[in-house]
């Protein structure tokens, strides 16, 4: 036993400074990037790859916030990245649900469809999109955005629920059905269960609608007030010149939310992608 302590110890000795280093490296990206927003532009020029500033600052995110109209897209990128989390959540839930516990005709068909659809790049249906949209005349809306925003990645995210769903001991479903509950009132006593897959679709779906760029660019090309962040990085982009320490201002802003989001929820990440096995 103490034989095997040791050996352990010696091991944690060699691998954990290699993971350290590997991590600060995977790191130093972000840190450049917090320096260089509390920088001027002469600074951040001749610091090079120094990340630490000589002196503070924070007017960068005032410009970045006031006038690059970040304050307006960060009110949009949150509606959007909530909203499309939501309407994911809902539709994805109920779907596996019904694959998972109830047998239909053409049910196995449907259920390799839905898998092969992952296979589809996302880019590939933004034109019926668009047309879907404009025929129902929602182009240049908050609303057209996010139905659009809420059909990227159902497909990864009903498959999860079904694993999940068809983990879940039958004798629960069979002592809701004795006591009268419906499809409904079932469905809402096991959705509690699946926690670990509802934090992992949260963090895909929001970090994938909060880091996404074409849609809410093609989908407001008349209303540039309705974009987000992302697209907002646009404005620091002038004739003659790029506000560099401005726009490193901006994506702080806009990666602060996206860790925040990942670190309430990232205690359920591993065990909700375990749902996803399948037979």
């Amino acid at each position: 036993m103490r034989l095997k302590k040791t050996r352990f110890t010696r091991y944690n000795l060699i691998v954990i400074p290699i993971l350290l280093a590997l991590g600060s490296l995977w790191l130093y990206p972000f840190f450049w990037i917090l320096g260089a927003s509390l920088k001027t532009q002469r600074e951040m020029f001749l610091s090079g790859a120094d990340f630490i500033p000589h002196k503070i600052v924070l007017d960068n995110y005032v410009r970045a916030w006031t006038k690059a109209k970040f304050n307006q897209y960060f009110f949009n990128t949150v509606l959007y990245a909530v909203t499309a989390t939501l309407m994911e959540l809902l539709k994805s839930s109920m779907a596996g649900y019904a694959l998972a516990r109830y047998r239909f005709s053409g049910r196995d068909f449907l259920y390799k469809l839905i898998l092969a659809t992952l296979f589809i790049p996302i880019a590939s249906i933004i034109i019926p999109q668009f047309v879907l949209i404009q025929k129902l005349g929602l182009l240049d809306t908050r609303l057209g955005v996010m139905l659009v925003l809420s059909g990227g990645s159902g497909a990864l995210y009903i498959l999860l629920f079904t694993g999940f769903f068809e983990m879940i001991p039958s004798d629960l479903f069979d002592s809701a059905k004795m006591d009268g509950a419906n499809f409904w009132q079932t469905f809402k006593l096991v959705l509690p269960l699946t926690r670990p897959v509802i934090a992992t679709v949260i963090i895909f779906q929001f970090m994938h609608t909060w880091n996404e760029f074409n849609i809410p660019l093609i989908f407001t090309l008349g209303k540039p007030n309705l974009r987000t962040l992302a697209v907002g990085m646009y404005a620091f982009q002038g004739e003659h010149s790029f506000d560099w320490t401005g726009f490193a201002a901006g994506t702080v802003i806009s990666i602060i939310p996206v860790l925040l989001v990942f670190l309430m929820f990232q205690g359920y990440f591993v065990r909700g992608l375990a749902g996803a096995v399948k037979e």
